[in-house]
């Protein structure tokens, strides 16, 4: 099948985690046959900054990653008829403009594709104005990344044509190092945002790495002056942007990473880990986890990875993981076994599978149709 894909970015990762999963499910299904093509804004803020900060080659990771992949970028508006030409199947991340959402929208109910909007953000409890005032009357299907967020589609009318769509880790990059080597200290990868995790970044990462003594690398972007003061006083060592592509490399040479989970994703909308916790545990990095309710039960927390209440709880984590191989190496195999048995990025074409069979679609044939 035909399968086509908007996006705010494929090329681009910069402060945008959805680019990491689309990648590694765009693979997998071009692995099983089908034919896929991404478009993407010309205009896109997440690769704008990216070419801003480091110029083309800051693109160069992920073509080197992904060489099988590339994105037509386009310039608004779309003839959106000519970029659906012969799809099957169409899906649009809710990051794209309105009126593009609903151009394609009016475009399903004159075709015979199957069209499904795909939802990563928590912008459906932090500003649900924004996300209702998307046109999705001619959407077949919302795609969830979390039950609680599913939750909230059923609520808007949604009922059984909301599905649960988790990110994984796309494991043909995000593996384990073939040759170990030295690991030292803590490493953490992620983005400053708005400062709504700046309590608990201090709490759960900063001062428990201070207390031990593991000493900590820091890679993310839109780190404000003030954050950057907090980083320096807690001696932490701030590299900047990191290429999705290279997390695995970086991951290799350290002993442990922490999860510190958006207050959104604690309090509003539990249950659901960002990409980040699956492509650290392909990895077989330990990792000690900020509190957080696995309320679909994806993780045996204790036992893929630790999860701590507070700093103190923190700290004892990091100290016990430094002083203990046995820890280590136990952590490592649980959390990669866990991702190999649920959470990979073919695992989640399964399921999209699933979801298309569940809408009556026979994703087999060359045109698919929903049963009437």
């Amino acid at each position: 099948m035909k399968v086509v894909y908007f996006t705010h970015s494929l090329a681009s990762c910069w402060n945008h985690g959805n680019a990491h999963f689309l990648r590694g499910v765009m693979r997998e299904l071009m692995a099983r046959g089908h034919r896929v093509e991404a478009w993407e804004p010309a205009g896109a803020w997440s690769r704008a900054n990216l070419v801003a900060d480091h110029g083309e080659a800051g693109l160069s990771a992920y073509h080197q990653a992904y060489p099988e992949l590339s994105s037509r970028r386009f310039h608004s508006p779309l003839d959106v008829d000519e970029a659906l030409d012969g799809a099957d199947l169409v899906i649009v991340h809710e990051w794209n403009d309105p009126s593009l959402v609903a151009a394609i929208g009016r475009a399903r109910a004159r075709g015979r594709f199957t069209l499904l909007f795909h939802d990563t953000h928590h912008r459906a409890v932090s500003d649900p104005d924004a996300m209702q005032a998307f046109d999705l009357s001619h959407y077949d299907g919302v795609l969830a990344f979390g039950e609680t967020l599913a939750a909230v589609y059923r609520r808007w009318g949604w009922g059984d044509r909301v599905f649960v769509w988790h990110e994984a880790a796309d494991i043909r990059l995000f593996h384990p190092p073939v040759h170990e080597q030295v690991r030292e200290g803590l490493v953490w990868i992620g983005n400053w945002g708005e400062g709504e995790r700046a309590a608990e970044l201090e709490r759960f990462l900063f001062a428990p790495s201070s207390a031990t003594g593991l000493g900590l690398d820091l890679y993310g972007v839109r780190y404000p002056e003030a954050a950057r003061r907090t980083l320096a006083r807690y001696e932490v060592r701030y590299h900047g942007w990191l290429a999705n592509a290279a997390a695995p490399q970086v991951f290799a040479r350290h002993l442990a990473t922490v999860h510190v989970p958006r207050r959104f994703y604690v309090e509003t909308l539990p249950g659901i880990p960002t990409i980040r916790v699956f492509e650290a545990l392909a990895c077989g990095i330990p990792l000690v986890s900020a509190p957080w309710t696995d309320s679909e039960g994806l993780f045996d927390v204790g036992r893929d990875f630790l999860m701590v209440r507070s700093g103190s709880e923190m700290a004892e984590a990091l100290r016990a993981i430094k002083s203990d191989t046995d820890l280590r190496r136990a952590l490592s195999a649980a959390g990669l076994a866990a991702i190999h048995a649920r959470h990979t990025c073919a695992h989640r074409v399964d399921d999209l599978m699933t979801v298309l069979n569940r809408l009556g679609v026979d994703a087999r044939t060359p045109t698919m149709e929903i049963a009437q």
